[in-house]
């Protein structure tokens, strides 16, 4: 009997849904930060396993959102609900419950036959305030099943695993066995870029930039990829922040980009990059549509 089907990974932002995807694959699709709202896509991850494929849908955070780029971003997240086959909701056991985590119970509760609670970084309490943490949860939606994981060292990763493959229909797979995700070699360029921009910069700024690969050229001979890319912010003041003084800060993202391309590419990268500024984008749903944010 083989098993396969969605699974979308929802919850507010910072509990570690994108760290849990990298650890559930075995290597880094999404990229991760202490900031929240990192994510700002759909990512699909590929799990084969011996019996079943289960396809992981990575979503942003849900919060209230204050921007249109916000709104664009949650309404990514709440349309998995009705697509998937399993709804994995990821909630943090270092933080209370707070509104946010039951506004997504109840927004879920005629999906509540196939909702799994997954309680991150539960490594960070004691195992006397852990159980009473999962019992408050499930008190608040009747899970199907609630495991207790560590997705920073993959600890409960596999009884998680378990769980879900119990509530997947039988099917073939979806997808070959050797592909991973579904997203381009452009997608994860501009993605290896804001991740060192989340990385190095602060306050407004890593909220404010959106990348954009322009050019992606792959010499096979030379064993060299060209890439072209435009950092595009809100403000001339924050360009300037980007950029540094003499270049020094946007060298220093591109020093950091350049390298974890090469790890993921396993080429040599040759890396351009340009900041330009689109004022108020992230208010302008008609470029939040061109950065690929409308989904």
């Amino acid at each position: 009997m083989f098993k396969s089907g969605f699974i979308g990974i929802v919850g507010r932002p910072n509990v570690g849904k994108s760290t849990l995807l990298n650890s559930i694959l075995g290597e880094s699709v999404a990229i991760t930060s202490p900031k929240p709202q990192t994510t700002r896509n759909r990512i699909m991850g590929i799990r084969h396993l011996a019996g079943g494929q289960l396809i992981f849908l990575d979503t942003p955070g849900i919060h209230k959102p204050h921007k249109a780029l916000n709104e664009a971003m949650v309404k990514t997240a709440q349309n998995v609900f009705a697509d998937v086959d399993v709804i994995l909701v990821l909630v943090a056991a270092d933080a209370a419950l707070g509104s946010e985590d039951l506004s997504l119970f109840a927004a879920l509760k005629s999906y509540e036959q196939r909702v799994i609670l997954g309680v991150n970084k539960a490594d960070l309490i004691r195992k006397e305030l852990l159980l009473p943490f999962i019992d408050a949860a499930c008190q608040s939606f009747p899970f199907r099943a609630c495991v207790p994981l560590c997705a920073r060292t993959g600890e409960g990763v596999p009884a998680l695993l378990d769980e879900i493959l119990a509530v997947l229909p039988e099917g073939p797979p979806y997808f070959p066995e050797d592909m991973v995700t579904d997203r381009p070699e452009r997608f994860f360029a501009a993605e290896i870029i804001r991740e060192k921009i989340l990385n190095f910069t602060h306050r407004e700024i890593p909220y404010a930039t959106a990348v954009v690969v322009e050019s992606f050229r792959e010499e096979g001979d030379k064993g060299l990829i060209g890439i072209e890319a435009t950092i595009n912010v809100e403000r001339d003041s924050q360009k300037k922040i980007l950029v540094g003084r003499q270049g020094a800060m946007l060298k220093r993202i591109g020093t950091a980009a350049r390298l974890d391309m090469e790890r993921f590419f396993a080429a040599r990268i040759f890396l351009k990059l340009f900041v330009r500024v689109q004022k108020d984008w992230t208010s302008n749903k008609r470029m939040i549509r061109e950065f690929g944010y409308d989904q």
